[in-house]
């Protein structure tokens, strides 16, 4: 797999444009010298994945078309962001009776009105996304998360993510799946090929699907049933995926705020850098499951300013990918970051918070580029300078991710395998996170390859072995 000349963390990358210019062609990065090969998609597995369509050309600031299965993302001109999740394409322009996002520079008509003094519309500000019909819970800390400028939202808000949306009915039968399930693990002993095999290699609504069945027709839970019928990590892998992907974040949360201590990484896995329609799934779900809303439990785990950059994050309020890059907007959130830093005697801690976590990724690429540009140091390096601990952890997650979030899965996933021992907990959440999007999948893995040398999937099988090697490499495509 070739991910020919990928940047390394901090740099942009090569040939990257500036605002109103447009990036290399999909799938080409031109190494010196000569012209990249392009990679085509590779069939589309049957029964699951669908081919995501073509989309016409975009306006300035609007989410790039899919990448190839194994190339490099668009990064672009200011504004690009990468592929969108499971070959979800956005909404057509106008989608929501919302009007589409305008030209640099310029304010729709009808939108909410700018942060930074545009006129107001004519009919008011819209409200904020709403997760699932419901009104969201009151800020605790007033209107705006501590006085951040309001991040835009006029624009067709994100969809959620395959598995966080309300339920659906696929044309796609798992009967038959639901039986070999069942199969294998009734009687003596116990088909581990069987069981990966078929959960390894469905989406998320394939899994709900086999999952109903199976208690439609056996009258038995699936979790239950692999919990007595394997052990280890294997186990935890297998559950992993019927939990499918929501399930899986709502128990890695209490995972990681239950027992002495709180795993900070599993929390920003979980919460950092998501959809304001994901989060506020999430936050549903855990209510749900655990009868507590998921803000009062993360106050019981963390404190001072890092709890309120979570209680941040926690208000879904991100700009959604909809909303544009505005090269004054772009240009006041430079300073306002240089002012809270650099700027100044001390830090400004949530300012910087703020900044990151209500503006989406193709802005937060923006607003790194151009901060290099102005002051000729990575932000980056300056978070890594002015702040420690989990704070920095979280707001270096989410600079990376907006950055290049191909390369920052790569990473997280070399963080789970490196130094002393293997931290499972985690190599099983970030495998099966990757594994629900076979597009991203490929392009994380190809990502991998360009920073390590090395496959992904020669790394999990030096830090892994058994039914658990075996599932691990068949989330990644790998065959068994």
């Amino acid at each position: 797999m070739s991910y020919p000349n990928y940047p390394p963390y901090g740099q942009p990358p090569a040939n990257q444009g500036y605002y109103g210019q447009q990036p290399p062609p999909g799938g080409q990065y031109p190494p010196p010298g000569g012209q990249a090969p392009y990679y085509p998609p590779p069939p589309q597995q049957q029964g699951g994945y669908y081919p995501p369509q073509q989309p016409p050309p975009q306006q300035y600031g609007s989410p790039a078309p899919p990448q190839p299965y194994g190339a490099p993302p668009a990064t672009g001109a200011y504004g690009q962001p990468p592929p969108q999740p499971y070959g979800q394409q956005p909404p057509p322009a106008g989608a929501y009776g919302q009007p589409p996002p305008q030209p640099y520079g310029q304010q729709p008509p009808h939108s909410a009105p700018s942060p930074y003094g545009a006129p107001p519309a004519p009919y008011g500000q819209p409200p904020p996304p709403q997760p699932y019909g419901q009104p969201p819970a009151p800020s605790p800390y007033g209107q705006q998360p501590y006085g951040a400028p309001p991040p835009q939202h006029f624009g067709p808000p994100t969809a959620p993510s395959p598995g966080y949306g309300p339920p659906q009915i696929i044309a796609w039968n798992g009967d038959a799946d639901a039986q070999a399930l069942r199969s294998a693990m009734k009687g003596f002993g116990t088909d581990e090929k069987a069981l990966i095999r078929v959960l390894a290699t469905k989406d998320p609504l394939q899994i709900n699907t086999i999952r109903d069945a199976y208690q439609r027709i056996h009258r038995r839970n699936l979790i239950a049933d692999i919990e007595d019928e394997t052990s280890g990590w294997f186990e935890k892998g297998l559950v992993a995926l019927v939990r499918g992907p929501l399930g899986h974040d709502v128990s890695m949360l209490d995972l990681a705020m239950s027992g002495p201590g709180t795993k900070e990484k599993l929390l920003n896995d979980v919460l950092l850098s998501r959809s304001n329609a994901d989060l506020n799934a999430i936050k549903s779900e855990f209510f749900r499951t655990y009868h507590r809303k998921l803000e009062d439990a993360v106050k019981g785990e963390l404190t001072f300013k890092t709890e309120r950059h979570f209680m941040i994050v926690l208000q879904a309020q991100r700009a959604e990918d909809s909303a544009p890059v505005v090269k004054a907007e772009i240009d006041r959130d430079v300073s306002d970051l240089y002012t809270a830093t650099e700027g100044k005697v001390g830090t400004d801690e949530i300012r910087v918070c703020s900044i990151l976590s209500t503006r989406n990724d193709s802005q937060l690429r923006a607003i790194a580029q151009e901060y290099r540009v102005k002051y000729a140091r990575n932000l980056e390096d300056v978070i890594k300078r002015e702040f420690s601990g989990h704070m920095e952890d979280a707001l270096l997650f989410q600079l990376r991710h907006a950055v290049d979030k191909y390369m920052h899965q790569a990473s997280l996933l070399e963080d789970a395998m490196a130094g002393a021992g293997t931290k499972d907990h985690l190599l099983i959440s970030r495998v099966v996170r990757a594994h629900w999007d076979r597009q991203n999948l490929e392009n994380v893995k190809g990502a991998y390859q360009q920073r390590y040398h090395r496959s992904l999937a020669s790394r999990i099988k030096g830090e892994t072995s058994g039914d658990y090697e075996r599932l691990m490499l068949a989330c990644i495509g790998e065959r068994i």
